[in-house]
């Protein structure tokens, strides 16, 4: 089977294939381009942004038999053994199932050696920070002082788990996750190449849920492809990621805005019917409340008129609200197998608590969801206490005590 996945497929072969790390790609470049290399280089970030990509392409450009303008040409002996994973002077090591000292020990021992087909031997270690202690600490001396033909080049998603020992003596490169409109763009020119058919607002929604990351929304585009075994459309994305339309979020919105609770259940039990992903509805209804925020205190373009009417009708106070407590309903919802009961209580807990007028929000409560009829004294503001200010009492001593 010759098929190969997306995000093996599109891999970048050199810097100028790179989406969205210019400033790490400018460095890189300047290095290479001034001769000035680093012995060890520590790249930072979260999955899928291009780390162990950046590795290989550096191996090529120090390795490349016939360098363009401070990349490696792609098509030398190095340059295409390298991409296969057989260059014997490029050697790639999984920290996660090697973290041993004996394993960095061996490594250690065989960089003494000279290349024997490059101009460098590159060292990638791949997730550094799951080495053990003694691991570390057996590297310190060889990363301080390394032969002059052995650069090493650390990836992980997690830096603070590396000693500080290890990060003074690594040049680090931090990678940046990728905002949606980049892999939105990314992803169309793929599937155009692929020719595939597909919707913008589809793709939107897949780059959106990748999260900064281009190799989960390639994934997710595979996904999407066999999914739809056509052209590739919103609903199809909406439907294999468990979003709810968006239909659904107003909905919710308008029921928490009215404080109607037997609505808002009802349709939190119609979502739970249909299967839905209640982490990405709740991602949604957070993004929606932060839409609504920005536009109650700073103009906005794009907004649709639902949203528009919301943020005129729900206060500043309790849409900052709200937020807070879709933040903390993600949080919890992330603990828990079963997410329907904090879900709904989540969006529950916006329509019970208010910031302000508690009595008015209690009313409205009692109106929408009880039996009984509110009597009008329930309604009628408690007349205030009459309170008599600290002169009136001393001008009241004062006559009293005067003969």
């Amino acid at each position: 089977m010759n098929h190969l996945v997306l995000a093996r497929k599109w891999r970048p072969k050199k810097f100028v294939d790179l989406v969205g790390q210019d400033n790490t790609v400018k460095i890189l470049q300047n290095i290479i381009s001034s001769g000035r290399l680093h012995h060890a280089y520590l790249l930072t970030g979260t999955r899928g942004v291009g780390k162990t990509t950046i590795a290989r392409i550096i191996s090529k450009a120090l390795n490349c038999l016939n360098p363009e303008a401070n990349e490696p040409c792609g098509i030398c002996d190095n340059c295409r053994q390298i991409d296969i994973g057989r260059f014997v002077d490029v050697i790639e090591i999984d920290a996660a199932s090697n973290t041993g000292v004996d394993n960095i020990r061996e490594v250690l021992e065989n960089s003494q050696y000279a290349p024997s087909s490059g101009k460098y031997k590159i060292y990638i270690i791949d997730e550094v920070h799951m080495l053990s202690k003694s691991a570390f600490n057996a590297m310190l001396k060889t990363l301080e002082e390394p032969p002059a033909h052995v650069v090493f080049i650390l990836a992980t998603t997690d830096p603070h788990k590396v000693p500080i020992t290890i990060l003074s003596r690594c040049l680090q490169l931090k990678l940046r996750n990728l905002a949606a409109p980049e892999i939105e763009h990314y992803l169309a020119k793929v599937l155009t190449s692929e020719d595939v058919g597909f919707e913008a607002e589809a793709l939107e929604v897949i780059a959106t849920a990748a999260s900064g990351s281009m190799r989960d929304a390639l994934s997710l585009t595979d996904q999407a492809i066999a999914f739809a075994n056509g052209t590739i459309t919103l609903s199809i994305s909406q439907q294999m990621l468990g979003i709810s339309d968006n239909g659904s979020i107003i909905a919710l919105l308008q029921a928490i805005q009215s404080s109607n609770s037997p609505e808002l259940v009802q349709i939190c039990q119609r979502l739970n019917s249909e299967g839905a992903n209640f982490e990405n509805i709740l991602e949604q209804i957070n993004h929606n409340l932060f839409q609504i925020g920005l536009v109650q205190l700073s103009p906005q373009a794009n907004l649709s008129p639902e949203l528009r009417q919301l943020a005129s009708l729900i206060s500043l106070q309790d849409c900052q609200l709200y937020f807070e407590i879709s933040n903390l309903g993600l949080e919890q919802l992330r603990k828990v197998n079963d997410k329907y009961p904090i879900f709904t209580m989540s969006l529950l807990r916006m329509v019970a608590f208010s910031i302000g007028s508690q009595e008015h929000k209690q009313i409205l409560i009692q109106a929408n969801n009880c039996t009984t009829q509110i009597s009008a004294e329930l309604i009628t503001p408690p007349a205030q206490p009459q309170v008599t200010s600290a002169r009136e009492i001393i001008a009241t001593v004062v006559t009293t005590s005067t003969p």
